[in-house]
């Protein structure tokens, strides 16, 4: 029995990355910050990704969580299955770590499923971010484009048609009921607001922008130096900071050089926490110029150090991790995008009451609360075996 008097259970996640992965982002945040909170109501938890070079076969978190590493970005797929197959008859890595079978597995859904419900044996949430309609085609060819759809917005839905979901907004519920999925059966976890743990910090001198996240086409990092080129002009001393590492980075900086703003962007790569805090704390604004997100991590990061974002309406869960013109801006075109960006870098009193706004805002996400959801749903779904 755990300290809340329920049963402990063994949990295993089954996602393609973790946060240690060069490329990890939000996602991977969300997981591992969940699977931790897990760990306080006395639970076992299993994170089982793909392997590489930044990290070993296998360790435990900082909060108690054991992290397996197998196979390719690919080929993670099959060894999850062979590793829950083997669990299942006291053989392999689970068993080897004394956790044994699993108790329940969360199906982490990118895109593209682990396919659990056929081989885990045991009962199966499926954890789905947001759904991947407008991204499929922005990152692979037409044949796979529409490869990845089918898989994602037909077979899916009917593997896991008896399967409980989790997502973290009521947009992406409403996306996963338009494709066919009993909203009954889909429980919202919103994101936690990780803690500032660093000194608060002065603006940077001079106007200046920030965008944190993985450097992949659907993060479209392309809007963000397009405003900046835009605006070089009336705002000489102009700065964006670019956050973050991933495959599109070379793109990126060939596209800053055709713009003629290499001076005014600076590609910061990977960010510590310590970095990561300095960057946000300092910047003027944030932008979030995304095709899509599930919620929005970095928003209330952001919100965290009382820096407002600029979003676009349609991305999905962006909509839910600020309020609309009170602690941020929703803008529905990349026109729109640039002006607010210049509105809003001209205007100091209505920038610093929407970050003392959003400051207020993000202290409604706890990381606690959201675990304790979760923790509900382990207990629920397990009983109901």
């Amino acid at each position: 029995m755990d300290n809340s008097g329920t049963t402990a259970r063994h949990v295993l996640f089954l996602n393609w990355r973790d946060t240690t992965n060069p490329e990890g982002g939000g996602s991977e945040v969300y997981i591992e910050r969940i699977a931790a909170e897990l760990v306080t109501f006395g639970h076992r938890v299993t994170l089982l990704c793909a392997a590489h070079r930044a990290a070993g076969d296998s360790d435990t978190t900082d909060g108690g969580v054991h992290v397996l590493r197998r196979g390719s970005r690919m080929s993670v797929y099959l060894r999850a299955a062979l590793t829950c197959i083997a669990g299942r008859v006291g053989f392999g890595p689970l068993s080897r770590r004394g956790h044994g079978r699993p108790d329940l597995v969360v199906d982490v859904c990118n895109g593209v499923p682990f396919f659990a419900p056929l081989y885990a044996g045991r009962p199966v949430v499926a954890l789905v971010h947001h759904v991947h309609r407008e991204q499929w085609p922005v990152v692979f060819g037409p044949l796979m484009a529409r490869l990845g759809w089918w898989i994602e917005s037909w077979l899916a839905v009917r593997l896991y048609r008896r399967c409980r979901y989790v997502t973290v907004s009521e947009a992406s519920r409403t996306e996963l009921a338009d494709l066919g999925v009993d909203p009954e059966r889909i429980d919202v976890v919103p994101n936690g607001t990780p803690a500032v743990t660093g000194q608060p910090l002065p603006r940077t001198p001079h106007p200046s922008l920030l965008v944190l996240g993985r450097l992949v086409p659907h993060k479209r990092v392309e809007i963000a130096l397009r405003a900046v080129a835009a605006l070089v002009e009336e705002l000489p001393d102009l700065e964006l900071v670019v956050a973050g590492q991933g495959w599109w980075e070379t793109p990126l900086r060939e596209l800053s050089e055709q713009l003629g703003i290499t001076d005014h962007v600076r590609f910061a790569g990977f960010v510590s926490e310590e970095d990561k805090h300095v960057a946000l704390s300092s910047a003027w604004l944030a932008l979030t110029p995304s095709l899509k997100e599930g919620w929005g991590l970095t928003i209330v990061e952001a919100a965290a150090r009382s820096t407002p974002t600029v979003a676009f309406r349609y991305a999905g869960g962006v909509a839910e991790a600020m309020i609309d013109t009170e602690t941020g801006l929703l803008v529905d075109d990349e026109e729109e995008f640039l002006g607010v960006i210049r509105e809003l870098l001209a205007d100091d009193v209505r920038r610093k009451a929407m970050g003392e706004a959003a400051l207020q805002h993000a202290a409604l996400f706890t990381w606690t609360a959201a675990g304790a959801r979760f923790a509900q749903l382990v207990t629920g779904t397990t009983a109901r075996g």
